[in-house]
């Protein structure tokens, strides 16, 4: 860092049923060139092996195979630090001080009592780190992702630039595009309220240097989401009426409501497993939580009546061509869940 000790950056991966894609992101995170972080898993009561087997891995029983990496059984073991749910969520009863162990011999585990979706998942961990940590950062990152060994220091260094920047992303890959790595999923995103939808730049363009500048953007993905301390104190946390999707973009309208920006990096980066939590693209709940109920309560909390007009007007049109869709395929059962998500979203909004 400059001229500085580096900052402490907790780094929280959120695991429910995905030992393996875990223990891949993690290996990729203790090989970073970064001096001052720690690691927090938190599980959503995952139902496979999930737990064991990350227990294992810290141990340097479960070696870990990757194209990214070479694996490295020189920092194992870690020492493990676990807390069931009733014991964190009051963190004055943890007499454990976390902070002078090394970033790279230590792992602490997060072991919620149901699955609590992607959004109160994490916020229950941000919540323990912002209590029981001296974090100046907090990173939220998928557990099916694989990280650069810069991102850290990329992403910390551009952020210390600026203290207006509220949260920076990295340059984010497809782990597998048709056998490619070099391919980008998101580099950064622009929002139309108008009818209720992002445009990402670079997206599914091989990396071919068109998308090296760092940016201002309206919406960040949030498999990959760096906070400075202060902004999640101010701001808040993740919603949880979302459950699961939006609420990333949510959050990133609140960041920049209170006066901060945004920023894109693409000297960082990661390569992200897209969709390996979806069973497929028109799934119940894909359709229910994603496509309709979340869209319409982020709508009718951050449009203007003339963006609500008009975006109704574009909805309308694009949810009767998926219904459609699905009745082409003789799948009433997703149909029924879209209309009844029209009606839940609505309705969820007034909570």
């Amino acid at each position: 860092m400059k001229n500085k000790a580096a900052p402490q950056v907790s780094i929280i991966v959120l695991n429910w049923n995905g030992w393996e894609d875990t223990v891949e992101c993690l290996e990729s995170i203790y090989q970073i060139k970064y001096p001052n972080y720690e690691i927090l898993v938190v599980d959503n009561a995952s139902q496979d092996d999930s737990i064991p087997k990350i227990k294992q891995y810290a141990q340097g029983l479960v070696t870990v195979e990757s194209g990214f990496f070479e694996y490295n059984s020189l920092n194992k073991p870690l020492e493990v630090f676990e807390f069931p749910e009733k014991e964190y969520l009051n963190p004055e009863n943890i007499k454990t001080d976390l902070n002078p162990i090394p970033s790279d011999k230590k792992l602490i585990l997060l072991l919620n009592n149901e699955n609590h979706g992607y959004a109160k998942g994490n916020n229950l961990a941000m919540n323990f780190v912002l209590d029981k940590l001296d974090s100046d950062y907090i990173l939220v990152l998928n557990n099916d992702t694989v990280v650069h060994e810069n991102l850290l220091l990329e992403m910390v260094n551009a952020a210390e630039e600026d203290v207006n920047i509220g949260c920076v992303t990295p340059k984010v890959y497809y782990y597998d595009y048709k056998g490619r790595r070099d391919v980008i999923s998101h580099a950064g995103e622009t929002f139309n309220l108008y009818i209720g939808r992002g445009k990402r730049f670079c997206k599914d363009q091989v990396d071919d240097g068109q998308c090296d500048q760092s940016r201002p953007v309206d919406t960040i993905e949030g498999c990959s989401i760096l906070f400075k301390r202060e902004v999640l104190e101010k701001v808040g946390l993740f919603d949880p009426l979302y459950f699961a999707y939006w609420e990333d973009t949510d959050l990133c309208f609140r960041i920049r409501e209170n006066g901060y920006k945004l920023l894109y990096v693409p000297q960082a980066r990661i390569w992200h497993k897209i969709g390996v939590s979806w069973d497929s693209y028109f799934s119940y709940f894909v359709i229910y939580h994603y496509l309709v109920r979340n869209r319409l309560i982020f709508m009718w909390r951050f449009a203007s009546r003339l963006q609500k007009t008009t975006f109704s007007i574009f909805f309308i049109f694009y949810l009767l061509a998926n219904i459609i869709l699905m009745l082409l395929k003789e799948d009433l059962e997703t149909s029924k869940e879209g209309l009844r998500a029209i009606s839940d979203g609505i309705n969820d909004f007034r909570i």
